[in-house]
């Protein structure tokens, strides 16, 4: 894939923070460095370099997109309150061999995967149980 110099920038800009970050926030990042980019166009980069296989796209209990450079190490799943919205990352996958084994199985190769539990945190099942 040639990219283009839109994903160029923000190639570089993933690359730099090395941190799951948000459409809105690259495009902010984008123009604090002088770029000119529009946020439609931030969207448009995003959706190729997903495509690639170049990023990875993770969506937060809110609906709100984070996009990160698919590291070679694993990415952290989460486990996401649906009532406060905290999003509290995993270090252990627990399906991370078998998902690959049958991938290869199947002649599939798997950019990255991601694994997402949606439910209550303590914090909030104890705020609930005082009511």
């Amino acid at each position: 894939m040639r990219t283009t110099k839109n994903q160029t920038l923000i190639l570089a800009l993933l690359k730099k923070i090395k941190e799951e970050i948000s459409a809105q926030q690259i495009h902010f990042k984008l123009r604090e460095q002088g770029s000119s980019t529009g946020l439609a166009t931030v969207y448009r980069s995003l959706k190729a370099l997903h495509q690639e296989g170049l990023i990875q796209e993770r969506v937060s209990p809110s609906g709100e997109a984070f996009y990160s450079i698919i590291k070679h190490e694993h990415h952290p799943h989460h486990l996401n309150c649906v009532s406060c919205g905290e999003s509290i990352p995993l270090r252990d996958c627990p399906i991370d061999e078998q998902l690959h084994q049958w991938c290869e199985s199947k002649n599939f190769t798997v950019y990255y995967h991601t694994l997402e539990f949606f439910g209550v945190c303590d914090y909030c099942q104890q705020k609930s149980s005082k009511k």
